[in-house]
């Protein structure tokens, strides 16, 4: 691309170094190219960057450029990745104090959407994984890797549900897919921010995917991570693996093992129910309070928010190792003092795991070396409380710590306690650590003395009071006096350097110490940057045993958050069972009562089960709370499976192995789908998927068509889940299917309670047996500020459909129009018109 645009300008070597280093990237990757203090764009890349950057934008020899200091990297990365775009960055591979000539420069690594480590671009609180897919003969095989972690997984599946439901869970930022492949044929929906980068088909070679495993973890079969006859996601992983590679420029130790996602274990939760639920996200960006993880994620380390995640996202369908969760909460909620000690305990733990990421890519700065010695050094305390809760599951998470008591004692000793963020700084080393590193420091240390002493020397012998010795990187130490005194300089000052207001001066006894102080402090920096990488290198080695622990921690971490949220909103141990039921009282909405002031939520109760109620109509006034409700049952099993307590006084919840849910649509106009069309394709996978082990929750089904047509369905709709078997909430307007309670035996129907007096409605939130009436719509639309005209015209029509019965139907619209017929306008359109043939 660049080369296009440079064709007809005389080029400098330097550009021609430029182009050939841009040589090879796609054309969505912006080449930063280092030129001293800088990393400079030019061409297309700067017309698109400066923009993109909002950075000046100039023009040298009629070739657009633009750059940023060198430093300011991680400020602007996140702006260009944020764009759909790849970094590829140039570095400087020689020292130009050194160097003759051009200095040497290549790209030492690629950052892509997937690819990217830099803390202050990655969400903390969420995994940032980098998918492939390969589409098999018999399966399709899907790979994600956090490179920030390790974290490798693999799984593959005949059933686009299942992987489509994997694919939404990971939410990957960046897809590897073969240039041959339209991701449009696919058999499933792709997530809306997912990156895709096509890469060459051969590169999805089944065999050169195995070997590029293969190599990586030094194996010689991959079985051992539990991967046999998983052709096509071994395909996907080893094409992903390579791509990384390639992108980094070095290796990546810390991918230390590959995983195979089990998903026999763990609840459905397909994309739509996870959108319309807020799990994770919000539907709308502007509502950052408004998910379930905004409430139960108060964990104290970014390694236990993610994990969090992950349980959210994968509910257990395993009692037992629900229950293993539930009993170690349940220990901590009657121990208060000890779980308030554990998670004080965790204030000096960080996120290891991508600290220690970036260590092996050699991309980390002193202070993150810092950060993973606090850690290691509060293990052992964290063992020790730990040991007095009688718990299986903590004693299997103990473990898992390692304590590394020589490195960590080691690490204590080494660095000093107030640590630069840079390398180039110095002050990394604790004095007394390393002998040579002690006499050079002495050295400068004495020299400076030396300097301070010197400068009071001069301005006595001198008698110029504002003599000053300074310093800079060009000349060295020099002696500086203003123009006014530069007439008393002694015959010894030798000038050195003329400004404009001020003379620098240098005598042979200033240039001796001069050696001395900055070949000692060269010395020092250059020696502390060697044993930086050898502390780096020490915990390098333990690479595995760190992520092991690394994830206990986590899973601690979010053992100790549950009961902390749960003590919080009291939240009470629900119990788990086979049977298929939902036996709930008092239940709350976790999200709308946290965000609502305390004790004014009205807690609300659910009884659904196999034998009387496997489908609950609920019916009511719009606003009155029947959405809140569904939702809030939908929301309350997917707490009681991941094993966290729940809003309610009490609760027995039979195991679900699947959610669907269809709340709310809206228009997909991109895939040339209206509300209704959307609405009836998130129905008809909740028809084909749903098993007699599902919980099901609908909200107006129909309503995107004419009444009947609605209405027919809706009615159909529901005797198919009766049929089927699954738990339903059936949240709805039409009050005509309140009458499948009397044909259907697993029908029941509940009502939201309302309250009239005096022509004012007050909606109680309280759900009830029975049916409602009316919608109290009207009502709504005057809450809404709907003018007083429309809703006066509005009751009238009303009241006239709601009388209508058989053949009366004409003659009450004309009865209607004729009784309002003085409060509208001559010109005014009959609304029943169609009606008059």
């Amino acid at each position: 691309m660049a080369k296009a645009s440079a064709q007809n300008v005389k080029l400098t070597p330097m550009m021609r170094q430029y182009l050939d280093a841009k040589e090879g990237l796609t054309d969505d990757t912006i080449l930063l190219f280092r030129l001293g203090d800088f990393y400079e764009i030019f061409f297309e890349d700067a017309e698109r960057g400066s923009e993109i950057m909002g950075i000046t934008l100039t023009r040298r020899n009629t070739i657009p450029m633009a750059g940023f200091p060198y430093h300011a990297l991680d400020n602007y990365l996140p702006r260009i990745l944020e764009h759909g775009l790849k970094v590829a960055i140039a570095e400087q591979m020689e020292d130009p104090a050194t160097t003759k000539g051009i200095v040497k420069r290549a790209v030492t690594r690629v950052i892509t959407a997937g690819t990217v480590t830099e803390d202050n671009v990655l969400r903390s609180s969420k995994a940032n994984f980098l998918a492939a897919i390969h589409v098999g003969k018999k399966n399709t095989g899907l790979a994600f890797l956090d490179l920030s972690t390790g974290d490798f997984r693999i799984i593959e599946h005949n059933d686009p549900h299942s992987l489509e439901a994997e694919l939404h869970r990971a939410n990957p930022s960046e897809l590897i897919v073969a240039e041959d492949l339209n991701i449009h044929d696919l058999p499933f929906a792709l997530p809306d921010a997912t990156s895709i980068s096509p890469i060459a088909s051969w590169q999805f070679d089944s065999d050169l995917a195995q070997q590029n495993l293969l190599k990586h973890f030094a194996v010689k079969t991959l079985e051992g991570f539990g991967c046999r006859n998983q052709t096509s996601s071994i395909t996907a992983a080893g094409a992903l693996l390579d791509y990384v590679l390639t992108n980094l420029k070095r290796s990546a130790d810390h991918i230390t093992s590959l995983s195979l996602i089990q998903n026999n274990d763990c609840m459905i939760i397909d994309r739509v129910s996870q959108r319309t639920l807020e799990l994770v996200d919000p539907i709308f960006r502007d509502s950052k309070n408004s998910t379930l993880i905004s409430v139960l994620d108060e964990c104290s380390t970014p390694m236990g928010s993610r994990l969090l995640r992950d349980w959210l996202l994968r509910p257990l369908t395993n009692i037992e190792k629900i229950s293993q969760r539930q009993d170690t909460i349940s220990s901590f909620c009657s121990d208060q003092m000890l779980l308030e000690e554990l998670r004080e305990s965790f204030r000096t733990v960080r996120d290891i795991e991508r600290i220690l990421t970036r260590l092996n890519l050699g991309t980390a700065n002193p202070r993150e070396l810092q950060t993973i010695t606090w850690a290691l050094k509060a293990i052992p305390d964290i063992e020790s409380i730990i040991a007095y809760v009688d718990s299986d599951l903590l004693t299997d998470i103990k473990s898992r710590l390692y304590s590394f008591p020589e490195l960590t004692e080691l690490l204590l000793n080494a660095l000093s306690e107030e640590l630069p963020a840079t390398l180039k700084d110095g002050g990394i080393i604790s004095d007394g650590y390393n002998e040579q590193l002690d006499h050079f420091r002495k050295g400068s240390r004495e020299g400076k003395a030396w300097l301070a002493r010197f400068e009071a020397q001069e301005k006595e012998r001198t008698g110029i009071k504002k003599l000053k010795i300074g310093y800079n990187r060009v000349f060295g130490y020099f002696i500086e006096l203003s123009k006014i005194n530069s007439a008393q300089a002694p015959e010894s000052y030798i000038r050195k350097q003329t400004l404009a207001n001020a003379e620098r001066y240098i005598t042979p006894e200033l240039k001796e110490i001069e050696d001395s102080v900055l070949g000692a402090e060269e010395k020092a920096k250059a020696l502390e940057y060697e044993l930086f990488q050898e502390l780096r290198l020490m915990v390098t080695e333990k690479t595995k045993a760190i992520q092991i622990t690394a994830k206990a921690l986590a899973e601690l971490d979010c053992l100790a958050n549950l009961s902390y949220v749960a003590l919080k909103h009291s939240y009470t141990r629900p119990a788990l069972c086979t049977e298929k039921k939902i036996d709930i009282s008092d239940g709350r909405h976790p999200v709308v009562e946290a965000a609502i002031d305390a004790g004014t939520f009205v807690p609300n109760d659910t009884q659904m089960d196999d034998h009387q109620a496997s489908i609950n109509l609920v019916t009511g006034p719009n606003m009155a709370g029947k959405s809140t409700y569904i939702r809030q049952v939908a929301l309350l099993t997917i707490m009681a499976q991941m094993g966290s307590f729940i809003p309610c006084s009490q609760a027995e919840i039979g195991i679900t192995d699947s959610i669907y849910t269809r709340i709310g649509a809206a228009d997909d106009l991109s895939r040339g789908q209206s509300t209704f069309m959307v609405e009836m394709v998130e129905t008809a996978n909740i028809l084909n998927n749903a098993g007699s082990r599902s919980l099901v929750i609908l909200d107006e089904i129909g309503r995107g068509t004419s009444t009947y047509d609605g209405l027919s369905l809706a009615w159909a709709i529901a005797e198919h889940l009766h049929e089927t078997g699954c738990l339903t909430l059936f949240a709805t307007h039409y009050h005509e299917l309140t009458k499948l309670g009397a044909s259907l035996p697993k029908v029941k129907n509940w009502c939201v309670a309302v309250h009239e007096n005096k022509g004012k409605i007050i909606f109680l939130h309280k759900i009830q047996a029975g049916a409602a009436d009316r919608s109290y719509g009207i009502y709504v639309a005057k809450l809404a500020g709907i003018p007083k005209s429309v809703i006066k015209r509005a009751d009238s029509i009303l009241n006239d459909l709601e009388d209508l019965t058989g053949n009366t139907y004409i003659k009450n619209i004309k009865k209607s129009l004729k009784s309002n017929s003085n409060s509208l306008s001559d010109n005014s359109p009959d609304l029943f018109d169609w009606q008059s043939n």
